[in-house]
């Protein structure tokens, strides 16, 4: 019963102009790749003092909507970030999905399972299948959601950000059920602060949580995603700080020479501080990267 698309309605937001919230679970029938869940296995969600909201345990995937007041067409999952070990849903999720309500953009925050070989026949594409899943439907019910299916994009933070970009260069590694063939190629990809690669400047604690401590090297190459980018891959827009010591700046820097390589468009805002899990705020400075988004998706007539 739980595998059925739920709609709960969950609350106004007149404040920052979206109409309502609903949670969704994205599979209809059986999760792909999933493993009975343990009794034990329970779905964690602990606010710290710093005020994030820590979700860990991910066994059910469910994507957040919403929907703003007075829509442009244009709509974006968003990837929260937290090492591939906890979700940082609202801090990179549901704070986010609020202020693209506020340019007419319907947001999707896509609350994924998280790598647990206790729960996935292979951990390491647990996260992308739900990718995968969230862009299936918006593509499938954008009609029902009032988006314009040719302008879904994907946003992450840190190894929310490694979820996107995988997506955004593995799009077609079908890992779904998908009768219809439709296509999960993002028209857009938005990645910040983002753990790219595995083999070069890695976030070890990403990598160990995605692909285990004994990763092959062809493992690793898969999930260092600047060596796959290809002239289809979607432009791109990328964020980072140049002290970030957690999640090296090269990260985004190989990501942008890949994507000019191969021609594409792309934007990359490398700021001189701010560390690493800024969210929307970087405190560094009075300049706001969100900002510079918004004149991003209007430059490529996204809005």
């Amino acid at each position: 019963m739980r595998y059925l698309i739920v709609l709960m309605m969950t609350g106004l937001f007149a404040a920052n102009g979206a109409i309502a919230q609903e949670s969704v679970l994205i599979y209809p029938g059986e999760i792909p790749g999933s493993k009975p869940v343990p009794a034990d296995f329970k779905e964690l969600s602990e606010t710290g003092k710093d005020g994030i909201i820590r979700v860990s345990k991910v066994s059910v995937p469910t994507m957040k909507v919403f929907l703003p007041a007075k829509g442009t067409g244009a709509a974006v999952i968003i990837c929260p970030g937290g090492g591939y070990g906890i979700l940082a849903i609202n801090h990179e999720g549901d704070l986010v999905a609020q202020r693209f309500n506020e340019i007419g953009v319907a947001a999707f925050v896509l609350k994924y399972r998280l790598p647990d070989d206790a729960i996935m026949a292979d951990k390491s594409f647990g996260p992308l299948q739900d990718a995968q899943q969230a862009m299936y439907l918006l593509r499938r019910d954008a009609a029902k959601y009032g988006i314009d299916p040719s302008k879904i994009g994907i946003m992450g933070f840190s190894a929310g950000g490694h979820l996107a970009s995988t997506l955004t260069v593995h799009y077609k590694d079908v890992k779904i059920e998908n009768k219809e063939g439709l296509s999960l190629r993002p028209d857009f990809s938005m990645l910040i602060y983002p753990v790219i690669s595995l083999l070069e400047s890695p976030h070890t604690g990403s990598a160990k949580n995605l692909t285990g401590p004994e990763a092959s090297y062809a493992q690793k190459e898969y999930f260092s995603n600047e060596r796959h980018v290809d002239a289809q891959t979607p432009a791109t827009f990328l964020v980072h700080a140049n002290d970030d010591t957690s999640v090296p700046v090269e990260n985004s820097l190989s990501f942008n020479r890949a994507m000019v390589k191969a021609g594409n468009k792309v934007e990359l805002h490398a700021y001189q501080a701010g560390g690493h899990g800024f969210g929307l705020n970087n405190k560094t400075t009075t300049d706001q990267w969100f900002d510079r988004l918004v004149n991003w998706m209007k430059a490529n007539k996204i809005i």
